[in-house]
Order: structure tokens, then C-alpha cells, then sequence
């Protein structure tokens, strides 16, 4: 069957398929917030109810243990065309949206999308709470196989896929590891992991991540006295729990930027001169970044030796996201906190055990209790591992040929700071490698105000989709 139709009906089919994202976007599914789980549910329904418009066998299956919350998978499967010989495909995304938080901040009601016009150096673009992360990636997937459906007949094009797409990602996929041991044999059957959740290099220039950091994220929290205290009368005389904590979190790294925790680098893969090389010439503007954020060229801040780039895709970071104690409303209350409260996470690279560094960081802590304090329980809130895939896999060549047909312009590949923890979990579990085939941008605004997704980026990532099918058929040829 010919992909070119495939890709005629996409092209035919291009205001349908924007007015279904739309639609989608207008479900606000904060799968985080309890309060939001009807609507939750509802975005679920919608992307179940599109794939079986598409052929594929789906269903929501539950993932709340017993008396527990959770959020419903959309799990589904196409068959095998008859003679077709390649790989099964496992597709993995998300439904759910970070909160719209701080709302006074967008252009429009997050969860009303709106379609702007190309100004200020941006293409037409979409602007909603999920445009591009991930229901905008997601659905360029989905426009995709509706696209084979209605030209070929047969979901997928006859390509066998397994469909995973959760409702947990932006609360720490509490559920996702029981999930995947229970529907082992379903997911064991895979021979590998496509994931539209990435950026590309930028505008006009396509790329596919082939590693990304692993995490270790947790909450941290100091006790001083058991209650809090009127500063002018125990000021200087006894340990403020948020002046101990911010001291002793400092200590966090040396005037290299280098963390002190013993032992964090042991397993650290070293960067290649190869890579280093290679990096170079993608001819990343570093300054124009830096300037993108409000920055000067004295914010190239971090670990000495490296450059930025180098940084984020080879080098594991420590980060406070946020600390608290004490009083912090409008107007005046001096106390002394009883306790101080931190958020500190890790980004983890190649063969660092999350476990482990997780363990060491609890270790750091208490050989650095501050005097008169104690810690409370560090908490987990979550823990991944980093992944890198061969870049002579067949399927990653396979995937960035598929780019290269769709947009004209051959795939870099590179690697993302981010982390997607789930394609550890499926590497740890069943073996199966994961290829980043992502069509966003650096200023996307991703879990920002504003979010956005170009509308050229959306109809790059489906015709690419659409390639990629016909790819896969070459694959058992």
C-alpha cells in the first residue's frame, strides 16, 4: 500500500485533525489534583474512543490500588497485516496536563485553546495547558493512524502496535510500575519503545533523542524546636531550622559546581571525545539560549570543563526546586520556624542507579545535621533511571529516515536533559529500548504559562508518523 496516500488524506484531513487536538486540549485533565479526576477520566475516554475510531483494539484499564487513587490507562493493540515481518511497536504517551498555575499569566484561559498567527520570530501556533506536552505529541500520532485506517483498511496499516498512554506522567507515574508488571506478557511482546515527548534541534531542523538523563527527586524536611518561636525572644539563641537548611544545603556543591555527595560521579559515563565533537557541530547557539530566558552571556553557569550543552545532555546535576518554613503570607509575622521544608532533585546520566544516589544523598544529610536540629523522613517522590540508545540501532535509522522522507531534512541526533522515567522502567523490566521522536521546541513553554505548539511542528510529527509505518514494513522486507 502507498504512503503517499496516506499522506494525501493527512495533508486533506490537516483542519480535522487540529480541530480533534483542540478538542482534546479543552479537557482539563490535571491528573494530579483530585479535584480534576472526572475530567481526567474524560480525556482518557476521548484519546480511547479516537483509537478505536482508528481500528485498534482499546480499552481503559484501572491502575488505582485497592483504596487508592490512580488514573485509568489507555491500553490498546492493532494486528499484524498477514505478510508483514518487522517489529512490534510499543507507543507510549500521556494524557495528562501539568496545572495551569499561575493562571494570571496566560493570554488566554489555558483550557480554551487558542490559535495565534506567526509574529515575533514564532510560526502559527497553538496555545493551551498540554498543547505540546503531550497531548499535542500524542496527537500527532493519533491523526497518523487514522490516517492509515482510512486508506488502508487496517489499523495501523496493518503494523502491529501496543498503546500505552497514561494519566499519571506529571505526578510521578505512581502507578506505571505495577502497571507494566502486571501486563508483562502483553508489553514483553514488544521489540521496542517510540515516544513523541522531545524537542527538535529547532525551527526547520528535525532530531531524534537518543538518551535521556535519569531522576532522583525528593523532600527534605530540617526540625528545630517543637513549635515556632517569637524571633526577638529566641533570635541568636537558639538554631533556626530555615538559616541551618539553607546553609547546609549549600554545601551541596564546590566552587566548581561540582557536587559533594561521596561517590556521586563513581558511575558517571565518561563523555566522549567522539560526542563532544559531534555536539559542536550541530552549531547549538548557546548565548542566543542564555538570551531566550532573560539571561547574559555570565549565565553560562555550572559544573567547570564542560560547556552548556555538555552539561545537560552527559552531566548529572543537583538542583533545590523549591524550600519553605515558617511564615510566608502578607505582612509581618516574625517567628523562628520549628521546622524547613526543601525539594532537591538530581538528573542522572548513563549508569548512575537512582537507588543508589538517592541512599547517598540521605547519607550526606545526616553526616551534616546542622547542631540542635534533626531531619524528618526523606521522601521519594520519585526515581528514575537515564537511558541511551545505540545510535546504530536499526530501528532509531529506521525512525530518523522516516523524519527525513516527511521533512526533507535529515534527523540530528541528540540527547535531552529532561528525564522520561517510564523509559527506564521499561528497559530495567523487559529489555526494550526507547526511541525519542519528538517535533517540540526549546520555547514551547512546557509547564510554563502560555504553553504552545507550532502548527507546522504538529503537521511535521504526523506526516513523519505516517512514514514511519511505512518504514516498519520495510524493516521485514
Amino acid at each position: 500500500m502507498s504512503v503517499d496516500k496516506v499522506l494525501a488524506w493527512v495533508e486533506a484531513h490537516d483542519k480535522e485533525s487540529l480541530d480533534n487536538l483542540i478538542e482534546w486540549l479543552k479537557i482539563p485533565s490535571i491528573g494530579t489534583d483530585p479535584a480534576y479526576d472526572a475530567e481526567t477520566r474524560r480525556a482518557a475516554e476521548w484519546c480511547r474512543d479516537h483509537l478505536h475510531g482508528s481500528g485498534f483494539e482499546v480499552d481503559l484499564v484501572e491502575t488505582a490500588p485497592p483504596g487508592g487513587r490512580g488514573q485509568p490507562m489507555v491500553f490498546g493493540r492493532s494486528e499484524a497485516a498477514p505478510d508483514y515481518k518487522g517489529p512490534r511497536v510499543l507507543f507510549y504517551g500521556h494524557y495528562d496536563v501539568q496545572p495551569p498555575d499561575p493562571l494570571e499569566l496566560w493570554d488566554n484561559p489555558p483550557f480554551e485553546p487558542v490559535i495565534r498567527p506567526a509574529e515575533d520570530g514564532m510560526g502559527e501556533r497553538i496555545v493551551a495547558r498540554g498543547a505540546e506536552d503531550d497531548k499535542g505529541q500524542v496527537a500527532m500520532f493519533l491523526a497518523a493512524m487514522r490516517g492509515w485506517k482510512e486508506v488502508s483498511g487496517l489499523a495501523a496499516g496493518g503494523v502491529p502496535i501496543t498503546v500505552m498512554i497514561e494519566g499519571e506522567e506529571e505526578s510521578g507515574s505512581v502507578n506505571l510500575e505495577r502497571f507494566v508488571q502486571t501486563h508483562k506478557d502483553e508489553l514483553g511482546k514488544c521489540d521496542f519503545v517510540l515516544i513523541s515527548d522531545t524537542t527538535m534541534l529547532g525551527r526547520g531542523r528535525p532530531a531524534i533523542t537518543y538518551g535521556v538523563r535519569g531522576l532522583v527527586y525528593t523532600e527534605i524536611t530540617l526540625h528545630g524546636p517543637d513549635h515556632d518561636l517569637h524571633s526577638g525572644l529566641w533570635g541568636g539563641k537558639c538554631p533556626n531550622p530555615l538559616n541551618e537548611l539553607s546553609k547546609t544545603l549549600a554545601k551541596l556543591w564546590d566552587d566548581d559546581y561540582r557536587v559533594t555527595i561521596p561517590g556521586f560521579y563513581d558511575d558517571v559515563r565518561p563523555l566522549s571525545d567522539e560526542e563532544r565533537a559531534l555536539w559542536k557541530n550541530l552549531g547549538i547557539d548557546e548565548q542566543a539560549a542564555l538570551k531566550s530566558v532573560g539571561l547574559g552571556p555570565d549565565g553560562d553557569v555550572g559544573e567547570a570543563g564542560y560547556s552548556m550543552t555538555e552539561r545537560e545532555w552527559a552531566r548529572p546535576t543537583c538542583d533545590i526546586n523549591g524550600m519553605w518554613g515558617g511564615y510566608t503570607g502578607e505582612g509581618a509575622k516574625t517567628v523562628i520556624p520549628s521546622y524547613a521544608k526543601a525539594k532537591v532533585s538530581f538528573r542522572l546520566v548513563a549508569d548512575q542507579e537512582p537507588r543508589k544516589i538517592f541512599d547517598a544523598f540521605k547519607a550526606w544529610l545526616e553526616s551534616n545535621t546542622p547542631k540542635g536540629c534533626r531531619w524528618g523522613e526523606v521522601i521519594d517522590h520519585g526515581l528514575g533511571l537515564g537511558v541511551t540508545l545505540p545510535v546504530d540501532s536499526r530501528e532509531l535509522r529506521a525512525a530518523a529516515r522516516a523524519i527525513n522522507r516527511a521533512s526533507g531534512a535529515e534527523a540530528a541526533l541528540i540527547k535531552s536533559g529532561g528525564s522520561i522515567p517510564v523509559a527506564g522502567l521499561l528497559k530495567q523490566d523487559l529489555g526494550l529500548d526507547t526511541i525519542f521522536m519528538g517535533f517540540g521546541l526549546e520555547d514551547d513553554r512546557i509547564h510554563s504559562p502560555n504553553e504552545k505548539f507550532e502548527v507546522e511542528c504538529f503537521r511535521l510529527g504526523t506526516r513523519s508518523h505516517a512514514v514511519f509505518i511505512d518504514e516498519m514494513w520495510k524493516l521485514g522486507e
